[in-house]
């Protein structure tokens, strides 16, 4: 059999084996960012990103993050007698979080209560000693009332006492935000001293997600732009997050990095990886 003759054999039964009808498609082809994007998720999960993907025309890797977290301090050193703080604790604003001794306060208070009576009692005295009856003091002209205070220490041992009294109500610690808690620094019955977080309040409320474009893709952007946020920790879900801030600077590698806000949700938590693609969620 002659060689021409072998090539037209062989391409009449390769023709036979294709299934008739089919026409194989050359694959779309997908950005680095977005083959990255795609590949942190199951290969199922895979194959609904790369089709939302193909869909939008865009697709960046990003991260759920907290637009603030919040240190909890005390501002009086005492020893904490209550801390039921755990690692991811949701916690309300102004739910008591922690309680310091008020041992010492209250002694203090105490002994400023009677610094007090002896300074009234000096007050007094001072008084009838200007000729003064005790049940006349109210007929006393006002500015010798107020020298006899100052002299009798009237008014340093109420404002002593007036901040002793303030000051025990720092031993009692509410939760600034409403949020979770994301760092604890302290340890029940250790001391608490001011300046020194005893733990952290990652804001659960107010989240964002940060993620680059390339500068090719900046055009798509703009503040109040609405994008897609899918976690790859819940697929399923698409949560709509706006465009809120743009770097005005392009990195070395041609990246620019923006922020979105996010509406808060159960399954939505800061560090999460998200993909973010164009579009109103559905």
């Amino acid at each position: 059999m002659n060689r021409p003759l072998t090539l037209i054999v062989l391409l009449i039964a390769m023709t036979a084996c294709r299934p008739s009808g089919s026409v194989q498609e050359e694959p779309k082809a997908f950005s680095p960012t977005e083959q990255q994007a795609a590949a942190e998720v199951s290969p199922v999960q895979n194959q609904n990103l790369q089709r939302t993907i193909a869909a939008e025309g865009f697709s960046s890797k990003g991260t759920i993050q907290a637009v603030t977290e919040v240190p909890v301090y005390s501002r009086i050193n005492e020893q904490i007698v209550a801390f039921n703080i755990e690692l991811g604790q949701r916690v309300r604003k102004g739910e008591v979080v922690t309680r310091l001794s008020q041992t010492v306060l209250n002694d203090r208070i105490a002994r400023g209560k009677a610094e007090l009576e002896q300074a009234e009692y000096q007050y007094q005295a001072i008084l009838m000693g200007q000729g003064y009856k005790r049940g006349e003091f109210d007929q006393v002209p006002e500015e010798i009332k107020r020298q006899a205070r100052i002299r009798s220490g009237c008014n340093t041992a109420e404002a002593a006492l007036r901040q002793l009294e303030h000051e025990l109500t720092y031993c009692t610690i509410t939760a600034p935000v409403t949020g979770a808690v994301s760092r604890i620094e302290a340890t029940l019955y250790s001391a608490a001293l001011p300046g020194v977080p005893l733990f952290y309040i990652v804001d659960t409320e107010h989240l964002k997600v940060c993620f680059d474009v390339l500068e090719n893709e900046l055009h798509k952007f703009q503040p109040g732009t609405q994008i897609q946020v899918i976690s790859v920790a819940y697929p399923a879900e698409v949560h709509t997050a706006s465009v809120s801030a743009i770097s005005p600077v392009v990195e070395k590698n041609g990246m620019v990095h923006l922020e979105a806000t996010l509406q808060p949700h159960p399954h939505l938590m800061p560090g999460m990886t998200a993909i973010v693609t164009m579009g109103n969620a559905g």
